[in-house]
């Protein structure tokens, strides 16, 4: 058992105010204009029902728990969609093309791969579940050229700097 567990319930409350108590600073990066926004609506029970995106081509998409957490698996899920995104050309891929092409070396990148895997698991410090990501980037020997792609593209910054997140009642 370890010493701290008896004073945890205690220091609790504590928890929003670590960064301030550590000096800590996290800055988040918002949006200066909004030049497009995408739409979806999520319906069902929990990890289970139904996703849908309301624009350009939009997809619609069955839901499903992992066979790992119990589910049928005959679905996507959110560690899925987020992992896709990620990686796919709008994001992590372009943002490496886009670095390559500012430095005039558009062949570099040109048929490079970007493979994203998230992992959902319990957190070590509070309740609840957390996901990480690990990136890995094919064909592209230069790393200064993935640590900035890695710097521009918007679902890093979001993840690593914090993103603003508006919830209200519809």
């Amino acid at each position: 058992m370890s010493f701290l567990q008896p004073v945890r319930p205690a220091l609790r409350p504590l928890r929003s105010h670590l960064p301030a108590l550590t000096g800590q600073r996290r800055s988040i990066i918002t949006v200066r204009e909004r030049q497009y926004t995408a739409h979806a609506t999520a319906s069902g029970q929990g990890r289970t029902g139904h996703v849908k995106s309301h624009d350009d081509g939009g997809i619609e998409l069955t839901l499903a728990v992992p066979t790992v957490f119990g589910g049928t698996g005959k679905g996507q899920n959110p560690e899925q969609l987020l992992a896709m995104g990620y990686s796919e050309p709008a994001c992590f891929l372009n943002a490496i093309q886009t670095v390559a092409r500012s430095k005039g070396l558009d062949d570099i990148a040109r048929d490079a791969l970007v493979h994203a895997e998230v992992h959902i698991g319990p957190p070590n410090q509070v309740e609840g579940f957390a996901i990480e990501v690990d990136i890995k980037v094919q064909g592209v020997d230069d790393e200064e050229l993935i640590k900035e792609g890695h710097k521009l593209c918007p679902y890093s910054r979001a993840l690593n700097h914090g993103a603003l997140v508006n919830v209200s009642k519809a």
